[in-house]
């Protein structure tokens, strides 16, 4: 499943972490300390895991036979199941999953013999299941569990739920599709819904005759009901034996595009009525997938054809339903006049992310939810091999660095993260690690283990894996084992120091010429984002690294395992005058600290770019993490950023830039914020002047992915020239004289809305009511936020919660006012606790009421003029005042509206307050001095 909220080269801006404020005299206490001040506010421990048993094993299915029946007008379903079953041991019960459903009838019948009818239906809601009890004992053997039902199709984006859609000629109708993962085919039939509970099923639809039903195998058979001539029944061929979590159905109206893998599988891409021709793209994806994967594994594809759908109302980004992968119209659909560069890169990374699944989850599946890693964080690193395969212009190795790994790195810095392997019990459980650790830590140290053992072994060790687990259920260990087998390396002892405990080392080396040779010393501690680890007990990685020097920038001239806290290398004939850099590509998921030498020697490789891309990106970064933690100062880290005024590379600029983003949020609490503006500006004109608005001749797709970037950069920042530019193609776009490129929408939309007023909004609604395609009215409503006037943040607010904005989007609306201002993080928070009954209410606890909370707080820091303040304050007092006033507020609010899923998001929440309250206390006075010297005496280009 793809957690998206927009497309990969955003979704650090989007999705993860931040901020807000605390008392001055925790700021520059150790972490201990730090830990037992929040404990005093009753925000560390997360609450106690609740109690929880899977499901008795005396009784298991073989077969599900599965006929339902959808009402898209009344929004309800009648169900038939019989289950062919195997009772293991004598019992007078049955325990299963249920949800939101209830059982009309229920009867056993066993192999041979006579129907026993249940009778008593004992629903345990709080866990989500159901206790059939018989009069008589049921005998081990065969038989078939008979259970007629009734349910609602939902609107709450899980199980059978109704998603809205308008006709072309403007009707509103239904469709009714499911969303399983994790725990939610319990809410469309009773089921032993657990991953390693596998079994075949046979599924029958009885839907409007002039309705598209689906599910995830081939059509068998389409006849008309012989009760009414307006109803088809549409019987499925027999599915391979598999999880609840991956069965699918959808009924509604769509168009498709077809081909055939060269394969020989059916592959099709089903749009909204009237859109088939912005499938093309997806299909032309998914059709090289396929044999990629094929090839990849050794392992052909399943299933006689896969369908790829695009669903109007759809809480996550896709998912991975063996055969008919569902997903939001935004990460599918592509129009090729109006989809801009960016939306074309997110939808070839989703489809390669979903199809990696039907190999790697759905024929081999995670035993239970601890290992979802193993499934998500393997996609999520397969993806970009695959899109690499299809797509070389894209670069996307280097995007996956700033898109994954430094994202992953900055959560699990956290004393608040979590290791990528978490014992999950009760289903309120699972929703929480759907997070960056999960999916891109897990995909970091996968590409990190690829790396160490070889593509040839990786590829034998993945086969192997898949063979022997096929249709079958594996745990960590058993991939561990497969790859350590067609390796020879010491697998399983290296990747547990990276899945069993949380948080990733700083690696300090330092370096001494010795004649020809240089010798570098080697000591790895935990990197912590609150500064040094302190402590007796630091936990020690074993941590592949890989060693470049300037004389081949491209290739390691070493690579070791270091396997101890400390240790010696030397590198045989390196010159005095040669650089020496760690962690070639950014592979090892760790961070470097150089003695200040060897960072001197490493800085003109910025400047004249013979430090590749990716290892300027990964030096950048590393910097301004070690600023971050308190190790170096910032001001360093904005001398760094200077140097790279001649940087081609889209994705070292969309790293510059959100770390730019997190420092001007960061400031935008002090009375400097302009400067570090001036500063922005200064930093991309030069790039900006030389890109220019339009494309030139020989152009590609990371040209246009720069552009954008820069030309939103500058404009947000309020650079004069291009402020004039966007507004005059904006007003030549609005009036028809001139359409906007795709690529140019965003930025100029947030220039414009930036810097405007009232007008500007109601034409930006506007463009958003006519736009005919989603990804415009995503495009739109991800600015909106950034309007500066507080009676039009109040309207974007409301606009959030109106029918206009599919409720999936409603977050990324509520998020951008968060992110766009001091003032729209402020009115953003007490409007979600205004409405939080309904945002709650709509999002049944799932995982986009984390993201939520994440989006609305990570912004705050200490505002040393915000808050009722007492007379005669000091300084400190009122810093100290305002920060635990945030505490508490988040604290008494979420004690008063529990959010079991979204628990380890808070705490998070409220380490990132401590954290950049320290960070502006320690750093503040010399970033003003730096920026007002700048001022004072510009640099020379």
């Amino acid at each position: 499943m793809w957690l998206a909220a927009a497309a990969p080269s955003l979704a650090r801006r989007l999705l993860f972490l931040g901020p807000p404020p605390p008392p001055l005299l925790l700021l520059l206490l150790s972490r201990s300390s730090r830990r037992r001040r929040l404990h005093s506010l009753g925000l560390t421990a997360m609450p106690e895991k609740r109690p929880f048993e899977r499901l008795p094993a005396d009784v298991s299915p073989v077969n599900y036979s599965l006929c339902l029946k959808p009402d898209l007008l009344d929004f309800t379903f009648e169900g038939k199941l019989e289950a062919a079953a195997k009772v293991k041991q004598a019992t007078n019960q049955i325990v299963m999953n249920c949800a939101d459903i209830d059982i009309i009838t229920a009867s056993y019948v066993p192999e041979g013999d006579e129907e026993i009818h249940a009778t008593g239906f004992n629903y345990q809601n709080e866990d989500e299941k159901v206790t059939l009890s018989f009069p008589s004992t049921l005998q081990p053997g065969t038989g078939t569990l008979k259970i007629d039902f009734v349910g609602e199709l939902n609107d709450k984006m899980k199980g059978f739920y109704r998603s809205k859609y308008t006709t072309p000629s403007g009707e509103v109708r239904y469709a009714a599709v499911t969303q399983f993962e994790a725990t939610d085919a319990r809410r469309a039939f009773p089921c032993w819904d657990e991953p390693a509970i596998k079994a075949t099923f046979d599924i029958s639809l009885v839907v409007p005759k002039d309705r598209v039903a689906l599910s995830n195998m081939n059509v068998l058979d389409r006849k008309p009901s012989p009760d009414d001539e307006n109803v088809v029944e549409v019987k499925f061929a027999r599915t391979p034996v598999m999880s609840t979590y991956l069965v699918a159905f959808v009924v509604g109206e769509y168009d498709f595009v077809e081909t055939r893998s060269k394969d020989g599988v059916c592959v099709r891409v089903y749009t909204p009525v009237g859109k088939a021709e912005q499938g093309k793209f997806a299909l032309e994806v998914a059709a090289k997938t396929l044999p990629f994967y094929k090839d990849y594994f050794n392992v052909p594809y399943p299933l006689p054809k896969i369908d790829l759908i695009a669903i109007a109302d759809f809480a996550a980004g896709a998912m991975e339903n063996w055969g008919l992968v569902t997903y939001r119209e935004t990460a599918l659909l592509i129009d090729p006049k109006n989809s801009c560069s960016s939306s074309r890169q997110w939808v070839a990374l989703v489809v390669g992310h979903e199809l990696a699944h039907q190999w790697f989850g759905n024929l081999v599946t995670m035993e239970w939810w601890t290992h979802l890693w193993l499934n998500e964080g393997f996609a999520s690193w397969i993806e970009y091999l695959c899109v690499d395969h299809c797509f070389p212009e894209y670069d996307i190795w280097t995007q996956f660095v700033s898109a994954d790994y430094t994202r992953a790195q900055e959560l699990d810095a956290l004393d608040n993260s979590h290791p990528i392997e978490v014992s999950v019990g009760h289903p309120s459980e699972v929703d929480e690690i759907f997070d960056a650790i999960s999916y891109s830590k897990g995909a970091s140290v996968i590409r990190m283990l690829h790396d160490y053992i070889g593509d040839k072994d990786f590829k034998k060790g993945m086969n192997m894996y898949l063979t022997k687990f096929q249709k079958k259920n594996a745990a960590t260990e058993d991939l561990w084992e497969s790859l350590e087998s067609a390796s020879g390396k010491p697998i399983a002892a290296v990747m547990n120091t990276w899945t069993k405990q949380m948080g990733f080392p700083l690696i300090y080396v330092e370096a001494e010429q010795v004649e020809d040779d240089r010798l570098l010393k080697l000591s790895q501690r935990k990197f912590c984002a609150s500064g040094p680890y302190v402590g007796e007990d630091c936990p020690q990685w074993m941590v592949p690294i890989t060693i470049s020097t300037s004389e081949d920038p491209n290739h390691a001239k070493l690579k070791i395992l270091m396997d101890k806290p400390e240790m010696n290398v030397v590198l045989k004939n390196v010159k005095p005058d040669q650089w020496v850099k760690l962690n070639l590509g950014t592979v090892g998921f760790y961070r470097t600290q150089y003695s200040s030498a060897m960072l001197e020697s490493l800085l003109p490789g910025i400047r004249d770019l013979s430090l590749p891309p990716v290892d300027r990106l990964g030096l950048q970064n590393d910097l301004f993490s070690l600023a971050r933690a308190g190790i170096i100062s910032t001001v360093e880290v904005l001398k760094v950023m200077e140097a790279f005024v001649n940087e081609p590379n889209y994705t070292v600029w969309s790293d510059l830039s959100c770390n730019l983003g997190i420092l001007s949020t960061l400031l935008s609490h002090t009375d400097f914020y302009e400067e570090i503006q001036e500063f922005v500006k200064d930093v991309f004109s030069p790039i900006g002047e030389r890109l220019g608005w339009d494309p030139k001749p020989g152009e590609g797709h990371l040209d246009a992915l720069l552009r954008g970037l820069v030309l939103g950069k500058l404009g947000k920042a309020g650079h004069k020239a291009t402020l004039e530019e966007a507004r005059r193609r904006f007003k030549d776009h609005v009036e028809g004289k001139q359409i906007l490129s795709a690529d140019l929408r965003s930025p100029v939309y947030l220039t414009v809305l930036k810097h405007g007023d009232g007008t500007t909004l109601d034409i930006m609604l506007k463009l958003h009511k006519q736009a005919d395609m989603q990804e415009e009215k995503n495009r739109i409503e991800r600015v909106l936020g950034a309007t500066l006037s507080p009676e039009l943040i109040q309207k974007v607010l409301t606009f959030a919660l109106s029918e206009e904005v599919r409720p999936q989007d409603t977050v990324s609306v509520i998020g951008g006012v968060a992110g766009g201002s001091k003032h729209g993080r402020k009115a953003a928070w007490k409007f979600i606790k205004d409405n939080w009954e309904e945002l709650y209410n709509r999002y049944q606890g799932g995982f986009l009421i984390s993201r939520l909370i994440k989006l609305s707080v990570e912004g705050f820091a200490v505002d040393k003029m915000a808050g009722e303040v007492k007379p005669g304050c000091s300084t400190e007092n009122r810093l100290k005042w305002n920060g635990e006033e945030m505490l508490r507020s988040l604290q008494a609010f979420f004690e008063s509206h529990p959010a079991p899923s979204a628990e380890r998001t808070i705490q998070q929440c409220c380490e990132n307050i401590l954290l950049n309250a320290a960070w502006l206390k320690r750093d503040a006075e010399s970033i003003q001095q730096y920026l007002l010297q700048r001022k004072a005496s510009p640099p020379t280009a």
